[in-house]
């Protein structure tokens, strides 16, 4: 056995007669079972089966008392362990004799382990998060932050000139929808918005940024009592409320702040779809009608129609 395996305050020579001795102890140990196993055997009379026996038994004790006093011996003798032990002083909760009242080790163990899965997998997502280059990440969010100077956000101080120009201009280029633009609470637009003889849209917007839209149908009234547009209630029927469900959507959709007519003119293309919204099948099922309802749903690139459960 190299002397490197064991700490220097090891007796590398009491160290192998203890494990002589071990194997006395368990060449014993078997011995004795072996005896109760053959019991009393080969003799003529019981009696002298029994002391033959108990002969047998004793001296089979006796050897393993000498060989586990031997064994006490050279422990003493082997000297004890360096302190430098691997897991430090919690290696030594694994011999507490109480384990299944305190399991302190084992769940050490397992805390040990899980540190190290959640370190792992923290590497990981700082890793993909460098690779991304957030524009709001903690790491760009520093000093350098507030040395950079705050872009002015123009596009949201449109003068209002341009936003009717904007909003003519696409009124122009459907013919069959109609774009009426009222001013009713300062400078914000809202628009009412009429889709041949099919749904009406109410466009409540700031500058030439959507904030909320309400489709309802050609029949239905979109003014209060005192004959502001209905921002607020929502279509009595429910093939529009969908549809207003998936105009909301939409605006999501089309996001790009540097070029808010842009963002208009696409969301108005996309709602120009639905002028045959009770005349086109669904492009999956082929079918007019799902649930009794009509293909309510418009890709937002191809423009193609889908029920609301086939468009997954």
């Amino acid at each position: 056995m190299a002397e490197g395996v064991l700490s220097p305050g090891v007796n590398l020579e009491a160290f192998s007669q203890a494990i002589a001795a071990i194997q006395a102890l368990r060449s014993s140990v078997t011995r004795v079972f072996d005896c109760l196993k053959d019991g009393m055997r080969n003799k003529e009379t019981l009696e002298g089966r029994e002391k033959g026996f108990v002969a047998a038994f004793q001296e089979s004790l006796h050897s393993v008392s000498r060989d586990l006093g031997e064994l006490e011996r050279l422990s003493n003798l082997v000297g004890k362990p360096s302190e430098n032990h691997p897991l430090h002083n919690s290696g030594l909760l694994s011999l507490d004799p109480v384990q299944d009242k305190t399991p302190l080790y084992s769940q050490l163990l397992q805390a040990y382990k899980w540190s190290n899965k959640l370190q792992y997998h923290a590497g990981l997502a700082s890793g993909l998060l460098n690779q991304q280059s957030l524009k709001r990440s903690a790491n760009q969010m520093g000093v350098s932050a507030k040395r950079r100077p705050k872009a002015q956000p123009t596009t949201l101080v449109l003068p209002p000139q341009y936003v009717d120009d904007v909003i003519n201009r696409i009124d122009r280029m459907f013919p069959e929808m109609s774009i009426q633009l009222s001013r009713p609470n300062g400078t914000s637009a809202m628009l009412l918005v009429t889709l041949g003889k099919v749904l009406k849209v109410i466009v409540v917007m700031r500058s030439l940024f959507i904030d909320r839209t309400i489709v309802k149908g050609y029949n239905e009234n979109v003014y209060t009592e005192d004959g502001k547009l209905d921002i607020w209630s929502k279509s009595n029927y429910q093939v529009f409320q969908k549809v207003t469900d998936h105009a909301t959507t939409a605006l999501l959709h089309y996001q790009l702040p540097q070029m808010p007519d842009v963002v208009v003119r696409s969301f108005m293309t996309w709602l120009r779809s639905y002028i045959k919204l009770f005349q086109a099948p669904c492009q999956r099922c082929g079918r007019f009608l799902q649930d009794g309802l009509p293909p309510t749903w418009r890709d937002f690139r191809t423009l193609e129609a889908f029920h609301d459960t086939c468009r997954q």
